[in-house]
């Protein structure tokens, strides 16, 4: 069986992978991430995701690369981790009371014969009105600060959220069952 990457360094990512129960290797990627206001959040996750898998790929000569990034959007307008605890709660004051899109791009890559694959998911979060208190108290648990958003859902942000449409491991980090189907067009035997 080929060598499988996962460029990233996120647990969510690296537990949703691993129900497909093949055997990968969890290589971080260096990339470094960056909003860019003149792209739409879509296109925004799909760069993302192309940049962390390309940043990675170069060290292994025959290996299935696959890359991924998350991007929360409110209005059309994309919104990053937070680097303050004030941004953080700036952020999840504009999402109280109000439904966001979830864009994960994925890309699955071949290093061998350079084919690509790459795609975005979106999902919906509609988050109830959300009082200063517990806005207040989820930042201060740290978890805000390494999501994007200010938020994760399958965790202390989980009580924030009213409604979901679409995939939910989508908004978590990957979505599985678009990046099981690309992983079988590079002969990747994924029967779960």
């Amino acid at each position: 069986m080929k060598k499988i990457i996962l460029a990233s360094g996120s647990p969510r990512r690296k537990e949703i992978l691993g129900r497909l129960g093949i055997p990968f290797e969890v290589v971080p990627s260096d990339f470094q991430e960056f909003i860019d206001p003149k792209i739409s959040p879509r296109e925004l996750a799909e760069k993302l995701a192309i940049g962390k898998a390309k940043a990675v790929a170069f060290k292994y000569p025959d290996a299935i690369i696959i890359g991924a990034d998350t991007v929360v959007a409110l209005d059309g307008e994309a919104m990053g981790k937070p680097s303050t605890p004030e941004e953080a709660i700036a952020m999840l004051n504009r999402l109280s009371g109000k439904t966001h899109s979830v864009f994960t791009g994925f890309t699955v890559m071949s290093t061998k014969t350079g084919k690509s694959v790459s795609d975005v998911c979106e999902s919906k979060v509609t988050f109830k009105t959300l009082s200063p208190a517990e806005i207040e108290k989820y930042v201060l648990s740290g978890e805000p600060m390494q999501m994007a958003g200010a938020y994760a859902i399958q965790s202390g942000a989980k009580d924030f959220v009213e409604k979901y449409e679409g995939d939910y491991n989508n908004i978590v980090g990957l979505p599985l069952v678009l990046v099981r189907n690309a992983l079988k067009i590079f002969g990747i035997d994924v029967s779960r």
